[in-house]
This record gives structure tokens, sequence and C-alpha cells, in this order.
């Protein structure tokens, strides 16, 4: 077992539940449990000791919701002027083109960037199996999540109401139920582990209401409570999805969910905006979470989720930065200032301050990912799960009044200076440990546009010259 002591901080905050702070204070850790933390420790040495003066540190933030594979397809101008169905039929057309070497390589880049931005918990939700490729795709993520050192909750995604069906995805990208579910009850027996301070979990996540059929919620669900694995979708995140559920389904999303098994303690559901008061009421009752994703609500013009409401009737709600083609980056200090900034403008400045949306990334995250033993906060007993910022650079001048806050307000045009996941050092000065950067960078590029010129020459959207023209086309 390794140790590891951070002494001399500046402050830790710990966002306990009394949101405890310790200026000067010191931390130990043993493997990867705290041990100690607070004021005049008894410890002096370990195997990895960290001088935190002019440092503060703070819990890792916690990631609920991401679609890492996305990461090959942002910045793609002629999808910019689009809202969300139209968007995704449009991707889908490239995203059918993925292979293996795709997937790992836009993991690293997705996972890279939130532990550069003091995430150190990251859930993903991976549901595009193209036909013909191997469908062992998120064993890809999982390898990249493990050279990286993050904390990793992988949820098997699927889609199985393709457009031949009534559904919006492209038959190309669907796959049958037996495969799915075959495919879920692998990922789980070879990689799930329900341990403390496991390092890797898996859940059963099929796509929306708009891509998969009743059968597959039923049966999905019944897979997964007979693992005791948790369960995620996306739900209630346009108006479009609202309209096809009325339409196709005669009723509402949530009661879709509620009719085929989807609601409870280990269910979370992504973007949630489109909620009624009766239906914020019936999710707390139910138990069940919801990621909040306000970069790529507001990129998508998909609409506000009513988190104030959502906090007040006892909702679970934690954060997420959804895929990078609808955020295009991964920056969770970024999604927690977004947060923030949105709901002052939206609710008044009185409504939600910047601790409370810190809280929601941290305590709140892992109540909707159901791990609150082990990581969240800073205590005795839990993970050193942590991330570090310099106070004395130049970001941060003048704004050393809140240590909790100082990281949701300023010092947003620069990575952290150090995260520690499970008390392993795995972002240094900035920089990602034993991880050559440059390098992933540009074999991700090449990804990406090798996907763009497949799909080129397989659909009637001139990819390239739409790129180069910096063109749109009407949708």
């Amino acid at each position: 077992m390794g140790t590891l002591l951070i002494k001399n901080a500046k402050n830790i905050i710990t966002m306990d539940e009394e949101r405890t702070r310790y200026p000067g204070g010191s931390l130990y850790a043993v493997d990867q449990q705290i041990v100690a933390i607070g004021r005049d420790l008894p410890c002096e040495t370990a195997d990895t000791v960290i001088d935190a003066t002019g440092k503060i540190v703070y819990p890792g933030l916690i990631n609920t919701h991401h679609h890492l594979y996305q990461n090959l397809t942002r910045n793609i101008p002629f999808v910019q002027k689009t809202e969300l169905f139209d968007w995704l039929v449009t991707l889908y057309d490239i995203w059918r083109h993925l292979r293996p070497e795709d997937i790992y390589v836009s993991a690293m880049v997705g996972l890279g960037e939130l532990l550069k931005s003091g995430c150190t918990t990251a859930a993903d939700h991976f549901y595009c199996f193209p036909n013909g490729v191997s469908g062992e795709l998120i064993d890809e993520e999982i390898r990249a999540a493990g050279e990286l050192g993050i904390r990793f909750f992988p949820t098997r995604g699927s889609m199985s109401l393709g457009r031949s069906k009534g559904g919006l995805p492209p038959d190309e990208v669907c796959q049958s139920e037996e495969t799915i579910l075959r495919d879920s009850r692998r990922l789980i027996e070879r990689y799930h582990d329900a341990g403390r301070f496991a390092m890797l979990r898996v859940g059963v996540a099929p796509c929306s209401p708009f891509s998969i059929t009743a059968d597959l919620l039923r049966e999905s669900a019944s897979l997964a409570r007979s693992y005791g694995v948790r369960m995620h979708t996306h739900l209630a995140e346009t108006k479009d999805e609202d309209d096809f559920c009325r339409e196709k389904l005669g009723m509402r999303p949530l009661q879709f969910m509620e009719e085929n098994g989807w609601v409870g303690p280990d269910v979370w559901y992504a973007h949630g905006i489109y909620f009624d008061d009766g239906e914020i009421g019936r999710l707390s009752r139910h138990g069940c979470g919801v990621a909040h994703c306000p970069c790529s609500n507001m990129k998508m013009g998909s609409g506000v989720m009513p988190i104030v409401k959502m906090l007040q009737a006892g909702v679970k709600v934690g954060l997420g930065v959804d895929g990078s083609a609808s955020n295009d980056g991964s920056n969770m200090l970024q999604e927690v200032r977004t947060a923030l900034l949105l709901h002052n403008l939206m609710h008044g400045t009185t409504a939600i301050g910047a601790e409370d949306c810190l809280r929601v990334a941290t305590r709140g995250s892992v109540r909707v990912l159901g791990w609150e033993d082990d990581i969240g906060s800073l205590e005795v007993g839990k993970a050193a799960d942590l991330f570090l910022i310099d106070s004395r650079q130049l970001a941060y001048a003048g704004a050393l009044h809140d240590e909790a806050t100082l990281p949701v307000l300023t010092g947003l045009s620069q990575n952290v200076d150090m995260t520690i996941v499970g008390g392993k050092v795995v972002v240094k000065e900035g920089r990602l440990v034993g991880i050559d950067e440059e390098k992933v960078a540009v074999a991700a590029q090449a990804a990406s546009n090798r996907l763009l010129n497949e799909a080129a020459l397989r659909t009637k959207i001139d990819y390239g010259r739409m790129r180069s023209e910096n063109r749109y086309p009407n949708f």
C-alpha cells in the first residue's frame, strides 16, 4: 500500500456535510483512503509528499453524463445551426464509420480533458454500435480510462428502434435486442466492481425514447437489477422528444419510463429539462437522479433544466458535460461556472450560489451515481480523489476572498495544477502524467478527418466542401 501526504495547504475545501474548511491544513491517505485530515497532523513522511503551500485542495469533481466518442466530431460547422433531432440525423451518418481505435483515442482526449479540469470520476453513455464493427467498443474506453487513472463508470447504451421501425437513428447504428442484452451481460460480468474504492463500475443505458422499444426498456431493467447495477438514459431533453412520445407512444416521456420499470433510486436521467411540477414530485418520490448538462443544453437551444425546483423537491441532481459534439469540450470547472451563470440569469442571483453549484458537481453527482460512501467529499474514510489549484497565479489575483468559490468564478483559462485519484497523482503541473498529450491530439485529429472523409463518400452531403467553405445546409 502506498501513502500520500499533502501538507501546508492554503486551504482544504472538504464539501462534507458541514462544508468544513481547513486553512493551513494537511491530508494523509493510505492506499486510496483518507485516514487523517485537518491541521497539525502527526504524519511527517509518506511515499508521496506534496508541499501544498499556496495551493487550495478540493474534492474531485464527478461527471454524470458524457458521450466520449463524440470528441472526434466537435466544432463541425454544418451542424452548428441545428436542433437536436436534425443534429443527430446528420451526425449518425458520421458516427456509423467509427472503429475501435477511434473509440480509444477519443476516450483518451475526453477523459484527459476531464482530469485536467479537476474531474476524478466520469460516467459515460456509449450507445452507437455501427454494423460490421466490433461490438466490444466500450472495452476501448475502459482501456483508456485505465491508462489515464480516472475512476470510470461506463454505461452500456443501446439503440434498437431504427428508421425502418419508426425511430430516429439509421438502422446501420442499431442492434438487435438479443445482441444488446448479451453484450450488457458480458460487460457487467467482466468489468463491474461493486466493492469499496472501485475504479470501474458498469451500468445499463438504452439511449432514449425515440431510439428504443418498450420491450428493450423492460428487459434492460430486469437485467440491470438482476446484477445490482444502475440504469441510465436520456429523458425530457427537448420539445421534439416530448412530441414524439405523445404522438408515437400516447404519453409523456416520464410516464413511458414509469410504465416500463425505469424509475427508482437506481435510475438516473440525462437533461430533464421538460419535467413539469407534478413530474418533479414523482421523480423525488421514485428516488431518481438527473444529470444537469448546462453547456450542451444552451448550445443546442434545448432549454433550461428547472434545477431550483428539483433541489427544493429533494430530487438528486448531479452535473454532466454531455457529449463533446454538443459541448465541444470536457471541462468540468467550466460546466460548474456555466450552471451558476445560467441559473443566475433564469432564477436570480439569490437562487443558487457558486459553492452550491460546486456541491452539485461533487456531493450531488455521487448521489446520482450511488457512490456516496467512497467519493464526493474529503473526509476520513473516503477516497483521496481531489484536485489542487495554485492560488499564486495571475488569474486568481484580487480574488482570494473565498477559496470555496474561487475555481468556479475565476481562473477558467487554465488547467488545475494537480489532480489525484485514489491517492495517485494523474495530473501534475497541468499536464497528464505519463501521457504524450500531443501524440494523442494528433491521432485524434487524424481519426476525425477520416470519419468525415468516410461519411463524404457515402452520403449526399459533401462534408469536406462544407467544412472548407464554412457553410450550413438547411435542415
